[in-house]
Formats: C-alpha cells, sequence, structure tokens
C-alpha cells in the first residue's frame, strides 16, 4: 500500500542548542559527557548533546528551587504572567517552521505534520495555561455559624521535599 505522506525532509535547519539550560544559560554537563542524538529517518548523527547526570541535576533544581523562592515569577501580577504565556506562544509561532524542522529532523515524521501537530499542540496548551494565570480563585465554604470560610490558591513549595 502506498503512503499518503512523505518521509521526513531532510532540512538545512541548524541545531545550536546541544548543552544544558541550568539557570537561564547554555552550559556543558559537569562530566563533559554528550550524547548523539539521530535522525531516525536516515540513521546519521544529527550532534552530540549534552549528557546530564546526578551533578547537573542537583544544579538544575538547586536553580529552580532559587527562582520559586527569590525570583520575580512568584510575586509578578497574574495578568502579567498570562502576558508572558501569551508571548512565548507568539514567538513559538513566529519560529514554526524552524521548530517543526528540528522536530521533524528530530523524530523522522514529516515536517507538515511536525507543524501541524505538534508545533500547534504547543502553542494551544501554552495559550490555555496563559487564559488560567488570572482565573486561579479560591472557594468560599458554607460553614455553621456567623463565619466566613472560604480558600485561596497559592504556589507553595511541598515542605516535606528536601533538596540539599
Amino acid at each position: 500500500m502506498a503512503s499518503v505522506m512523505s518521509p521526513a525532509q531532510e532540512s538545512k535547519v541548524a541545531v545550536s542548542a546541544t548543552r544544558l539550560l541550568i539557570n537561564n544559560r547554555w552550559i556543558p554537563s559537569e562530566s563533559g559527557k554528550t550524547f548523539a542524538t539521530v535522525n531516525p529517518s536516515t540513521g546519521e548523527e544529527i550532534c552530540q548533546v549534552s549528557e546530564s547526570d546526578a551533578a547537573d541535576v542537583d544544579k538544575a533544581v538547586h536553580a529552580a528551587r532559587a527562582a520559586f523562592e527569590h525570583g520575580r515569577w512568584r510575586k509578578m501580577p497574574a495578568s502579567e504572567r498570562g502576558r508572558l504565556l501569551h508571548r512565548l506562544a507568539d514567538l513559538i509561532e513566529k519560529h514554526a517552521d524552524e521548530l517543526a524542522a528540528l522536530e521533524s529532523l528530530d523524530n523522522g515524521k514529516p515536517v507538515s505534520i511536525a507543524k501541524a501537530v505538534d508545533v500547534a499542540a504547543t502553542v494551544g496548551c501554552y495559550r490555555y495555561f496563559a487564559g488560567w494565570s488570572d482565573k486561579v480563585h479560591g472557594k468560599t465554604i458554607p460553614v455553621d455559624g456567623n463565619f466566613f470560610c472560604y480558600t485561596r490558591w497559592a504556589p507553595r513549595w511541598p515542605r516535606e521535599t528536601r533538596w540539599s
């Protein structure tokens, strides 16, 4: 049976992000190890990517926790968070062709499918959560007596989790 889908197109897209993104910086792994990512359509190596290990994960967790505890996002107005998430979705749409080409190169699917499904779903996800950013509400809870009882939702780092 003939396929109606063309194989993944050879892409001229440049692969530049091959290091670990930790604390808003692209850095090599602590060990210096890398691994090959392979184009499944051709079996050829696309590039070498930094291979993280426990030290890199610890570094990323510490950076994430510091950003959570002291970063601007935590105290930023919800409407501004939504605006930034919409901006990210706009940038993904702006670079949809490049992102679809990278996705096709990495997993072997046709560029048209990567753009219509993968990139579009990513944009949709960011827009969905951008819309919810200022819609997180508490609830009033009916209780006996002359009391006003309510819940208030707020981000919270689990206290039982310890990252040393």
